[in-house]
Parts: C-alpha cells; sequence; structure tokens
C-alpha cells in the first residue's frame, strides 16, 4: 500500500472516528468517510478533504453501497477503520430492557460485521488491504451497569480474530484496537460525572481519558506498511488500565 492508499472509515462524523479520519488524510491517504446522514460528517468531510458516504451500519445493503460507491470513487479500498458503535445508558443488567441489548449488539457487532464483510471482501479479491476494528477493554474486563455494551465487545474481540485467521492468506490483516475511557460525545457524561469520572481518573494509571487523537495515531500504525506483520492482534491503548 502507498502513502496515498485508500482509507474508509466509519462513524466518522464525531470522536474517534473524525479524529482518525483527519489523522489520515494528513499522512496522505484519500479518505472514504461514513456516518449516518448529518451535517456533522459533510463537515468532517470537508475538513480532510475527504469523500463523505452515508450508510447506515445495521443495513445490509447500504453497507453493501457504501463498499461499491468507495471502489467507484477511489479504484479500490486499502484500508479499513471501523468506529461505527453506541453505548446506551447505564443500567444494571437485570433492569435492561431487551431493546435497548439488542439495539446496541446490532449496532456493535452485527454492524461490524456487515461493514467488514462488504469491505473485506474488496479486500480479499484484490488480495491486499488491513481491517481495524474498534474494540474496547471492556473485552477484557467487566464493567457494572454497562452488560450490553461490554458483550458487544467481546463479540468484536473475536470477530477480529476470527477474520484475521480467515483472510490473512488473501493478504488481508484484522486487528482490534481497544481502547480505555476516551474524552469524546458519547463517553463524555461518564467522564464529567462526579463520582464515576474521579474513579476513572484513579483508576488509570496515567491519570486520564485518552484523546480520540490518541487512538486514531494507533489505528493509523495499523493500517500502515509498518505493521504488516501485525494481524488477529488486540491492541490496547488504556493508559495502563489493564496492567492493574
Amino acid at each position: 500500500m502507498s502513502a496515498a492508499q485508500v482509507t474508509v472509515v466509519t462513524g466518522a462524523a464525531s470522536g474517534i472516528g473524525r479524529a482518525t479520519a483527519a489523522r489520515l488524510a494528513a499522512r496522505g491517504d484519500r479518505v472514504v468517510l461514513s456516518d449516518l446522514p448529518s451535517e456533522a460528517l459533510t463537515a468532517a468531510a470537508d475538513e480532510c478533504g475527504g469523500a463523505a458516504i452515508a450508510a447506515d451500519v445495521t443495513d445490509e445493503a447500504d453497507t453493501a453501497r457504501l463498499a461499491r460507491a468507495a471502489v467507484e470513487a477511489y479504484g479500490r479500498i486499502d484500508a479499513l477503520v471501523h468506529c461505527a458503535g453506541i453505548e446506551e445508558e447505564f443500567v444494571d443488567a437485570h433492569e435492561m430492557p431487551l431493546d435497548v441489548f439488542e439495539r446496541t449488539m446490532r449496532v456493535n457487532v452485527t454492524g461490524t460485521f456487515l461493514v467488514a464483510r462488504a469491505i473485506g471482501a474488496r479486500m480479499v479479491a484484490q488480495e491486499s488491504g488491513s481491517v481495524v476494528l474498534l474494540g474496547s477493554i471492556l473485552s477484557q474486563v467487566g464493567y457494572g451497569g454497562n452488560a450490553a455494551y461490554t458483550a458487544s465487545k467481546g463479540a468484536v474481540l473475536q470477530l477480529g480474530r476470527a477474520l484475521a485467521v480467515d483472510w490473512a492468506r488473501h493478504g488481508v490483516r484484522v486487528n482490534v484496537v481497544g481502547p480505555g475511557p476516551v474524552a469524546t460525545p458519547m463517553s463524555q457524561g461518564t467522564i464529567d460525572d462526579p463520582v464515576r469520572g474521579a474513579w476513572l481518573r484513579e483508576r488509570i494509571p496515567l491519570g486520564r481519558p485518552a484523546t480520540a487523537e490518541e487512538i486514531a495515531s494507533v489505528c493509523a500504525f495499523l493500517t500502515s506498511e509498518e505493521s504488516s506483520y501485525v494481524t488477529g492482534a488486540y491492541v490496547p491503548v488504556d493508559g495502563g488500565w489493564l496492567s492493574l
């Protein structure tokens, strides 16, 4: 893959996805930004000179259209960074409505599979590519009030490992990045909470949540030739959380 590789970033309207799109564009990638339709998606694409393609990751036809449109625009897809995901309000498992659990799994697990399958098929056909899935340290540890999200990220990790094995012989690498707490719109409520936020800062050896840009830097490495022998890996970016 060259410095002008073509990279698709999902969840690109905000947070880690937006930071990753900007980071990759800055190094010279031609970036396709995808998210649900919004002014934020258009603005993010304008900021990094990329192409905005709105898509719902839970819709099979939409994910196929995303892959097709990216290839039509740039001729190929060299890398995918899949950041699209949701986290619902904290509630203990015995009080969690079924629709909350199912919605979380639909977006975080089924959505990951559909996007990876649609774009991975293109990479398999061209015998090259790199896929980065956004996981979480919650694939490694339990966390109260967050059963659906925790379960979904465990599934993402195992899906990533399975894809890595399936596609290695086709020259396609698949890795999972596992952030700890990150200062993004999705998690800001937790970080700002006087009880949970204070506990998180005390729990993290580095004493603070990550920035979206710090996660983006790891995604950039995993989609570069510098990581050419890395596949099937879980890469924690957690400020030392899992060391305790």
